[in-house]
């Protein structure tokens, strides 16, 4: 993927109104799909994922890796539905099954009726990536108004917990849980106060349910990105601080989410069976310690 160093210029400025933003309008179009990796090797056939903000951005990578692994994917997304489209398409022309189930996994009632529908059409999951997540930056904590706050944690963490207590009665042994945290419940961010809270959270309930689940031999890891080229970015920054987004990574650049995407294969695959309780820091080289 040489052409991921053509990045290294940084990216034109650009801002998005909508949250959740729309990749659909992103420029340049965040990078998704290996298209040179065609040989399959089959490390997720047969299996039914469930993966929540698979629409867009690290979300639709991953969805795209797991359905040219062999898996079926239930897509579980806000109101993003060109997106959401788009990527049932890549996933169909793949041979694979897509269903789209559009709501908000900071309730637990749509959770619910989501795993049924899921269950209805699959009759079986295997893996759930807890993906979803929004960010909204602010100077300072005075900043942060209740309802701010209490958003960032029902769709952070609320929601993975949420689609995970409504899935496990359908997990057998062998199953997969992964979560996206962050590099911010590491390292912090001075104006993601609320939303590093919620991925810290997410670390300490990775590694929790790990010890949880373990006795059913249900692994449960999580990815921690760096910055990546999303849609949650452009609808969250103005324009300039796009424009130099990741570039004081130790490589320079942005993540794409591609460069994910093989990480969650790998997490929800055999491959990875005697792995619980871990996260794969994938960053551009940040230090985490």
């Amino acid at each position: 993927m040489e052409y991921i160093n053509d990045f290294l210029k940084g990216f034109p400025a650009q801002h998005q109104n909508i949250a959740p933003g729309h990749e659909k309008d992103m420029n340049p179009p965040p990078v998704f799909e290996d298209l040179n990796y065609n040989k399959s090797s089959n490390r997720l056939k047969g299996k039914a994922a469930v993966i929540t903000g698979g629409d867009s951005g690290i979300g639709r990578a991953v969805s795209v890796a797991y359905a040219k692994e062999g898996a079926d994917v239930a897509i579980i997304y806000l109101n993003e539905h060109e997106d959401a489209e788009f990527t049932k398409n890549v996933i169909e022309n793949y041979g694979r099954r897509c269903i789209l189930i559009p709501g908000d996994i900071g309730d637990e009632n749509f959770c619910k009726a989501a795993i049924d529908k899921v269950i209805s059409e699959f009759h079986k999951i295997d893996i759930l990536v807890n993906n979803a997540g929004e960010q909204h930056p602010q100077n300072s904590i005075e900043d942060i108004t209740c309802e701010q706050l209490e958003r960032t944690f029902k769709t952070n963490i609320f929601g993975a917990f949420f689609m995970t207590k409504a899935v496990m009665p359908h997990l057998n042994p062998g199953a997969s849980i992964i979560n996206t945290t962050s590099i911010t419940a590491y390292k912090g961010n001075e104006t993601l106060i609320d939303y590093s809270s919620t991925k810290g959270a997410l670390a300490a309930f990775t590694k929790s349910l790990a010890l949880s689940l373990s006795s059913r031999n249900i692994r449960v890891n999580a990815v921690a990105p760096g910055p990546v080229w999303t849609p949650l970015i452009v609808s969250s920054y103005e324009e300039n601080k796009v424009a130099q987004f990741g570039t004081d990574t130790p490589l320079k650049r942005a993540g794409q989410p591609v460069e994910l995407a093989q990480a969650y294969v790998f997490l929800a695959s055999q491959d990875a069976s005697y792995i619980t309780a871990q996260t794969i820091h994938i960053n551009g080289g940040e230090r985490v310690n």
